[in-house]
C-alpha cells in the first residue's frame, strides 16, 4: 500500500512506514490525513506484527509542522479545529498502536517530528543529528502531545528545559537523558530498527500486546492531559507573538517578540 506523502511496505511481518516528503518530511495537513489512514489499516493487518516509522531522505526524520500552513490558520483562528485536533488523534493512534513500534530517526526530529517519534515504543537515532521542541521560537507551544509524552520520558526538569529554550539537543545527549533508546552510526537507523523489529516478530504477539497494555495502564490520564493543552495552544496561536514568529520564520529574519508579561 502506498500514498504520495506516506508510504508503507510490509515484509517478513515488519511494516515500514515512511514519511515521504523529503528533505524535511514536514507534517502538513494532508500528510497527517494519509498517516492516519495507514495507521488504521496496519492496526488491523495480521501480516504487520511490528511497525517501523522513518523519514525519506537523509536529512530529517520529520522537521515538524509546515510553517507555510500557519498564516491561514492564525488568520482564521481555527488552528485547533483544522489542524491540532486531528493531528493529536493521529499521533494518538501511534501512541496506542496495539503492536510494537520503533521510530528510526534518519535525521533531525524537530517539533511535531519529535512529538511523533515519542509516540513509538523505541527510538533509534543516527549519530550527529539533533532533536528539539523549538515551538517557543515561533511564539507558540508544542501542541501534539509533547508536553505530556516528552515529559513522561525525560521527567519534568529536562522536558521543561527543552521547551523553554527550544534549542537542538544532540541525540547523544538525548540518549544519556533517556529520550532515545540507541544511537547508531549515520545511515544505520532504519537497518537497526529493522533488525530489532525482526527479533520482535519472533516473540509471542499476545504477550507483546499485553506488555504494551500493562505499560499504558500507568498513563491512563495522558489523553485528558493532552486534550487539556489544546486551549493553551489556541491561546498561543492567537497571540501577536505567534503572528510575528511565523512572519519572521518565513522571511528568514529574527523575530521581534513582546518580552513583557501580559497585564
Amino acid at each position: 500500500m502506498s500514498t504520495d506523502l506516506v508510504t508503507c511496505a510490509v515484509e517478513d511481518h515488519v511494516a515500514v512506514v515512511t514519511l515521504n516528503d523529503p528533505p524535511m518530511n514536514v507534517t502538513t495537513l494532508e500528510l497527517t490525513r494519509q498517516l492516519n489512514a495507514v495507521l488504521r489499516r496496519l492496526a488491523d493487518d495480521p501480516q504487520a506484527r511490528v511497525l517501523v516509522l522513518t523519514g525519506a531522505g537523509d536529512r530529517a526524520f520529520c522537521a515538524g509542522s509546515d510553517i507555510k500552513e500557519f498564516p491561514s490558520l492564525i488568520a482564521d483562528g481555527d488552528v485547533v479545529d483544522r489542524k491540532l485536533s486531528f493531528e493529536n488523534e493521529t499521533f494518538g493512534l501511534l501512541d496506542e498502536f496495539p503492536k510494537p513500534t520503533i521510530a528510526a530517526l534518519n535525521g533531525l526530529a524537530y517539533g511535531g517530528g519529535l512529538e511523533l517519534a515519542v509516540c513509538c515504543d523505541l527510538i533509534i537515532a543516527e549519530a550527529g543529528t539533533d532533536v528539539a521542541l523549538p515551538e517557543i521560537k515561533l511564539g507558540v507551544i508544542p501542541a501534539s502531545g509533547g508536553p505530556v509524552r516528552v515529559t513522561r520520558r525525560l521527567g519534568e526538569a529536562r522536558a521543561v528545559e527543552m521547551m523553554l529554550f527550544g534549542d537542538p539537543l544532540p541525540v547523544e545527549t538525548a540518549l544519556s537523558w533517556g529520550l532515545v533508546n540507541r544511537v547508531v552510526p549515520g545511515g544505520h537507523a532504519l537497518t537497526t530498527a529493522r533488525e530489532l523489529a525482526s527479533r520482535l516478530t519472533e516473540l509471542p504477539a499476545t504477550a507483546l500486546a499485553l506488555v504494551k497494555q500493562a505499560v499504558h495502564h500507568g498513563r491512563d490520564g495522558d489523553r485528558e492531559a493532552i486534550r487539556s493543552t489544546l486551549p493553551l495552544s489556541e491561546q498561543a496561536f492567537a497571540s501577536p507573538d505567534a503572528a510575528e514568529g511565523v512572519r519572521a520564520f518565513l522571511a528568514k529574519e529574527a523575530p521581534r517578540f513582546n518580552t513583557a508579561s501580559e497585564p
